[in-house]
Parts: C-alpha cells; sequence; structure tokens
C-alpha cells in the first residue's frame, strides 16, 4: 500500500509539472528522479555536479536521498520502479547487476573515452574516486605521520598498543572483510584470493569478532562517521576519506591514512525499468562531464573519474595531492574486486550480519 501510495504521488507530481509547463508554453520532458546520500557528500554532488548539469541540460531533476542497492532491487522486483538514477558504491552496483536490477549503460549517449580506466562496467558509471579508510582521534593518537601514531589495520586491531573504543560498519559488507584480513597479516595482493573462499569470509568474520568487545559503535552512514569523530564518541572508526575532511574542517579532532585504505569509487546506476530511461541517460551524460567532476574537490575531497577534470581544474596542488585517486596515493591502497563482490557479496553479508547479531 505504501508503493501504492509513492506511485500515486509521484504520478501526481508529474501531471502538476506538466500543467504548469503545459500552461506557460513550455514543451519538456518529465523530470527525473536522481537519488544519492545525505551528509556532505551529497552536498557536495549538488554544488559540484547536479544542480549546474541539470541548469545547462535543461532536464529538470528531483533530488532524493536515502540510495541504496537493497531498495533499487525492491523496486525492480515489485514492478514498481519510482528512481531513475541512483548512486551507489562500486561493490553494491557490481551486486545489483549480477540480480538483474540494472539497466546497461549505453554508452553511444555517456561518453567515458577519457574515463580512468576501471572506473566505469556495463551497469554503473564511475562519478568519484575514494578510498575506505581508518580515522582516529588526533589528540589521543597523534596526528597521521607522527612517531606512535596509527598506520596500518593491524594497528586498528591492537587495542593494547592503541587502547580506546572502536566503530565498525553496521548495515553492509562493503569494506569490511578486507581490514580484517590485512589486520591479520594477509597480503594486500592476496586478499581477495583469500577471500574468494568459504574458509577465508570465514577468517575475517572471526578477526571481526576478535574486535568487537572494543567496537561501541557500528555505523550506518557517512555522516555518522563524521559526527562520531565530531563529537569524540569514539576513538577509531573505519569510513570514507572525504567525510573526514570535512569533519575536520568543522573541527574535528580526526586524521586518517592511506596506508592500506580500499580504492574504490562510486558511481551512478539506473534501475531496471527506469521511468524516464532515456532522458536519465542524457543525464548522465551531462554529469560525467570533466567540468563538473573538476568541481568537487573544492566540496569533498574525492577525485574525479573523467581524466579530463585534473586538466581543467583550478584546485590548489596540495588538494589535489590529498585526493585518494592521486599517484602518489594509489600504490598505497587495496582497489576493491568488482568481481569478487558480484560473486560473492550475498554469502558475506549474512554470515557477517550473523556476527552482528550475536
Amino acid at each position: 500500500m505504501k508503493q501504492f501510495s509513492k506511485s500515486i504521488n509521484r504520478a501526481s507530481s508529474l501531471l502538476l509539472a506538466a500543467g504548469i509547463t503545459a500552461a506557460a508554453g513550455i514543451a519538456t520532458a518529465a523530470p527525473v528522479t536522481v537519488v544519492s546520500w545525505g551528509g556532505s557528500y551529497g552536498k557536495a554532488q549538488d554544488a559540484a555536479l547536479f544542480t549546474d548539469a541539470a541548469k545547462n541540460s535543461g532536464i529538470e531533476i528531483v533530488r532524493e536521498s536515502g540510495a541504496s542497492m537493497s531498495k533499487t532491487c525492491l523496486q525492480v522486483e515489485s514492478g514498481s520502479v519510482n528512481w531513475d538514477l541512483v548512486v551507489t558504491g562500486s561493490g553494491g552496483s557490481a551486486s545489483a547487476a549480477a540480480k538483474g536490477c540494472l539497466e546497461k549503460i549505453d554508452y553511444d549517449v555517456v561518453d567515458v573515452s577519457n574515463f580512468i580506466p576501471g572506473t566505469y562496467t556495463d551497469y554503473c558509471v564511475g562519478s568519484d574516486v575514494f578510498a575506505t579508510v581508518m580515522s582516529w582521534n588526533t589528540d589521543k593518537y597523534g596526528k597521521p605521520g607522527s612517531a606512535g601514531a596509527p598506520k596500518t589495520w593491524a594497528d586498528f586491531w591492537d587495542v593494547k598498543k592503541f587502547p580506546g573504543t572502536r566503530a565498525y560498519r553496521a548495515n553492509n559488507v562493503d569494506g569490511v572483510l578486507e581490514p580484517a584480513l590485512m589486520a591479520d597479516g594477509v597480503p594486500m595482493d592476496k586478499v581477495y584470493e583469500v577471500l574468494s573462499t568459504e574458509a577465508g569470509m570465514k577468517r575475517a568474520i572471526d578477526k571481526i569478532r576478535e574486535l568487537k568487545p572494543h567496537i561501541s559503535v557500528f555505523w550506518t552512514s557517512g555522516a555518522m562517521q563524521a559526527q562520531l569523530m565530531k563529537d569524540a564518541e569514539v576513538d577509531m572508526t573505519t569510513g570514507w576519506n572525504g567525510r573526514f575532511d570535512n569533519a575536520a574542517k568543522d573541527g574535528a579532532k580526526v586524521g586518517y591514512s592511506f596506508d592500506q585504505a580500499l580504492l574504490d569509487y562510486d558511481c551512478f546506476a539506473m534501475p531496471k525499468g527506469a521511468p524516464e530511461k532515456d532522458t536519465a541517460m542524457k543525464f548522465l551524460a551531462e554529469v560525467s562531464k570533466a567540468k563538473y567532476q573538476a568541481n568537487l574537490p573544492f566540496h569533498i575531497t574525492y577525485g574525479p573519474t573523467n581524466k579530463g577534470a585534473y586538466d581543467i581544474t583550478t584546485a590548489p596542488k596540495e588538494l589535489i595531492e590529498a585526493l585518494p585517486s592521486h599517484p602518489k596515493n594509489v600504490p598505497l591502497m587495496l582497489p576493491v574486486s568488482l568481481d569478487w563482490y558480484a560473486k560473492n557479496r550475498v554469502k558475506a553479508l549474512e554470515m557477517y550480519m550473523e556476527l552482528i547479531s550475536e
């Protein structure tokens, strides 16, 4: 009934919009519903990408928060798709595509010829490059690079050398098992090989179980990561580098390291049966242009996927070098394996949720 009401509300909104534009003598397509996340990330996308792309293309968009591949698949499976473009992590898109929940991207419309290799797939177009890092309270453990400051995932797990509370991800397995294996001594280049077996996944789960008594909070969003550090509610947490940089701007005593971080990207995916598929594809083509991505680092420290953005950005050298996609930072990190997520995400999430509920 709730889903039906949403469909009615959407239809009413479209009829109202059509009536207004018809009265004004303006011919226009129905609005494209673009769904992202909230907090500083959503604000950054609005400021750098969505507002100008909509204005310049003449495509009206409806912005919503609460992006989720699980909700996307539920819409598809129920035959009641309300969203046109959904922001998601690369692993989430890989899993959703494997379930048949996503439309293929039309690369005759969307130009990715100048994109960083590996930041787009048949079903997802990269919007930014980010890193899943461990962050810590700098008042307690020192600034990044200082003597005695934490550096590796082994340090995150070492509650004797670095006593204090931890926070870890709650509602998703993306970026959850890899740190545990590295903390357990698995080299970066062997992580996905080990995780490709059930025994390897169990090893990662057992390592998280070892830390669980010291995890005082399981976070559910990027906004929550930032708030935990602003409020000094925990001493260390996992999370996304740009969220912590913005938290630091707001006064949080927070630092992080790219050492052993997970190199990943967010992307735009289109639900199977998107109501405004053709117009949404045109908007995706517009928002993927370098001129918009070049603005993103001013609002959040995530790197562009379109290489042309680096040629035209006016961001200072210091800011560019702080991006996870900068050549000096990339070798320090583990690139996320979309193939692993497509094949193993469902099983891994089931095992992880069982651990959390213990």
